[in-house]
């Protein structure tokens, strides 16, 4: 009998702000990533000690996060010292690379139920800090990209010139997500998916912002431009500002994946099955357009195509990113991050994979679509894409 891996639920946080202040600020990352570990166990009745891994994601894995930072809060949930944890790295797509590795493991048969999560916080621990000041690429890597690779604000623009897309189309693109995701919330539709935090009130999407508009996005500043990365591109017109990206972001986010049979043992309704997997790697200077070749190779290997899609999750990391995928896949506008994306709901990295996942899983069960795909840019140039089919 063919082994399915299947998605039984999906949370996460409400999303703080990545800065001193932000409504997450204030509670460790250990402490935030366990709370949605404690919450997805109880809230299915499931005994923590039949889990048989914890994987999660998480970006900069250093002061607060480091340590292996999702053993840290498999213990701190409350779960049997025997149930372990670990975490992984792939960029911005950490926490869908988790899923995967979750849904492969059981696929495989060496795992009967296991738990995806991710976590950023990017208030406590600031993007880049792990670095710790260092060279992070060594002589090697210099030698094969002379010229120095370049961080991934750079590299949007570099998207946005090379498709042309305007400011205002830019602009227009973040107005899109963050007026989707306010009607999102406003309707509830996030209700089932967003867990409280213990000791914050708040349920509510602080990087939202309804009401923004082209008009009040138009007056912002160009947010990576420096005389001597204009000198280096003079090509560019540097379009990208705080407005069209994703903001610096706190959140967790977990899903309790097993197999068909451990789902019907213990009683549990699976809500999705996974279908297919793929992970590229693409030019680490563009770095931003690997979820063009991924989306191509995970629609091949389920044997799917565009029309077959229901809902797409595009990470919103630039709004340049996911105008070139539509661009360039043919795909319906009207089926891409239809309940806002990271412009909007921002961008926790090590966590974003699975809130994409989350917020699919809920769209397609809401709508009544059958199949979704999600797919991640990431740093160093790769992406991963993921189609899921609702049961």
């Amino acid at each position: 009998m063919v082994t399915e891996a299947v998605i039984v639920d999906v949370i996460r946080t409400p999303v703080g702000r990545g800065k001193p202040g932000g409504q997450l600020s204030g509670v460790h990352p250990v402490d935030l990533l366990a709370g949605v570990l404690d919450t997805l166990v109880n809230r299915n009745d499931l005994d923590s000690a039949l889990v048989d891994d914890v994987i999660g994601g998480c970006v900069s894995q250093v002061g607060e996060q480091s340590y292996n930072i999702t053993r840290n809060a498999v213990l701190a949930a409350g779960f049997p010292e025997h149930v372990p944890g670990t975490t992984i790295d792939r960029q911005c797509g950490s926490s869908q690379q988790a899923a995967t590795f979750a849904a492969q493991a059981v696929l495989a048969g060496q795992a009967d139920i296991v738990i995806a999560c991710g976590v950023e916080s990017m208030s406590r621990v600031p993007l880049g800090s792990s670095a710790q000041g260092a060279d992070p690429y060594g002589s090697r890597i210099r030698t094969r990209y002379p010229d120095g690779l370049v961080n991934q604000g750079v590299s949007a623009e570099l998207i946005a010139q090379r498709w042309g897309f305007a400011r205002d189309e830019l602009d227009a693109f973040a107005a899109r997500s963050h007026e989707l995701a306010a009607a999102a919330g406003e309707s509830g539709a996030f209700a089932t998916e967003v867990v409280p935090v213990p000791g914050v009130d708040s349920l509510v999407d602080e990087t939202v912002r309804p009401g923004t508009s082209v008009d009040s996005l138009a007056g912002l500043n160009p947010a990576f431009r420096t005389d001597a990365l204009a000198e280096r591109f003079p090509e560019l017109e540097w379009r990208i500002t705080p407005g069209n990206s994703s903001p610096l972001t706190d959140g967790a986010s977990a899903a309790l994946i097993m197999s068909a049979d451990a789902a019907e043992k213990l009683g549990l309704e699976p809500r999705a099955r996974f279908r297919a997997f793929s992970v590229v790697g693409s030019d680490p200077l563009v770095m931003l357009t690997g979820v063009i070749p991924a989306t191509a190779r995970v629609l091949d290997r389920a044997g799917l195509a565009h029309d077959d899609i229901d809902a797409y999750e595009v990470n919103e990391a630039f709004a340049s990113v996911p105008l070139a995928w539509l661009a360039d896949t043919g795909a319906d506008a009207a089926k891409l991050n239809p309940r806002g994306g990271a412009i909007a709901l921002g961008h926790a990295l090590g966590s974003s994979g699975t809130r994409l996942l989350t917020t699919l899983v809920n769209q397609l069960e809401a709508t009544g679509g059958r199949y979704g795909l999600q797919t991640m840019c990431e740093g160093g140039g790769m992406a991963n894409a993921t189609i899921i089919e609702r049961i």
